[in-house]
């Protein structure tokens, strides 16, 4: 690990003024669960590292909405665990509970979630072309094993995915996240923008500036239907989706009503559809509309190979996740 210098201000206001006298050097760290090992690697090199564990941004409170307010500093155990969570938003609190282990989710953060980086075995790998962490380098995913990789929204310069749990559930649920920048402006992001896909720039991943911070998610009131979460992973725990589903789902009369999908696994960003749920809005709960629905998610998607089994098996969780519903 290369040396940094260290600084633990005393506000938000702090930490991204902090942030942006370092410019390009700077990195926030709060639980560090992936800053860390990146930096152990070298693929994260940053010259001064900005602890902002004591901000105080770690409650959950109501927003006059009728939502929640949920500080970035909150940790994922705490988010999963908490009453109005588990009864209003059951698809976070499942989401939750199927990333990492106990004792990461005791550490990790809502916003560091939201911004870990890829787990491409290249990205990871220095000694592999990789236009996430060198732009211009190539991307060796393309032509190598690929198992894990991008069958929607991916580029001719990265077939990377994001690899949250967590994003999955925000996405479905309309979130918006609030930051702020050493400017002093303050900015609320849809989930939908929030992460960026690749096309010729992988290297920026979200619609952050740069030294702006993550303060807090906010959900907007709770949507009626079944919240459901399934993931499909290689073992049973501590990995990292395959594809995912987080669906919130309605059925009055034998007919789907008020329907929200969003999948993991196989794209840059949370992956939502706008047509599929369309497809399903009124229609009859068959298998037949389930499987236009995945149609419609499944628009444009290309395999690179090894990974050309996520779509079979997207369309049968799609088809799984609503007979449950």
């Amino acid at each position: 690990m290369r040396a940094f210098s260290y600084e633990r201000p005393a506000s938000p206001e702090g930490a991204v003024a902090a942030s942006g006298l370092a410019k390009e050097g700077g990195r926030f760290i709060a639980g560090g669960t992936n800053l860390l090992d990146l930096m152990k690697l070298e693929v994260e090199v940053p010259t001064h590292v900005i602890d902002i564990t004591r901000l105080g941004l770690d409650k959950i409170e109501p927003t006059a909405e009728g939502g929640l307010r949920i500080g970035a500093l909150v940790r994922n155990s705490d988010l999963a665990a908490d009453p109005n969570v588990r009864r209003d938003y059951g698809v976070l609190s499942r989401a939750l509970l199927s990333g990492a282990s106990g004792q990461l989710r005791n550490k990790a953060t809502t916003g560091g979630n939201l911004l870990q980086r890829t787990r491409c075995s290249y990205f990871y790998d220095a000694a592999k072309a990789c236009n996430k962490r060198l732009p211009g380098t190539g991307c060796s995913a393309l032509q190598g094993y690929n198992r894990m990789h991008a069958v929607l929204g991916a580029s001719d310069q990265c077939i990377a995915v994001h690899p949250s749990d967590m994003a999955v559930a925000m996405r479905v649920l309309d979130a918006r996240v609030e930051t702020l920048a050493a400017s002093g402006a303050r900015r609320a992001i849809p989930m939908a923008d929030f992460h960026r896909l690749p096309g010729t720039t992988p290297h920026i991943e979200t619609a952050l500036q740069p030294g702006e911070m993550i303060t807090a998610v906010t959900l907007p009131a709770p949507v009626p239907g079944r919240h459901v979460y399934r993931k499909v992973r290689d073992r049973a725990s501590y990995a990292f989706a395959l594809v995912s589903v987080a669906a919130i789902v309605g059925v009055s009369n034998g007919r789907f009503a008020n329907v929200r999908l969003a999948f993991g696994g196989v794209a840059h960003k949370p992956w939502r559809v706008d047509g599929a749920e369309a497809r399903l809005q009124g229609a009859a709960a068959t298998a037949a509309t389930a499987n236009a629905a995945a149609d419609a998610v499944l628009q444009g998607a290309r395999g690179a190979g090894h990974n050309d089994f996520k779509m079979p098996l997207l369309r049968n969780m799609l088809r799984a996740v609503l007979t449950e519903a």
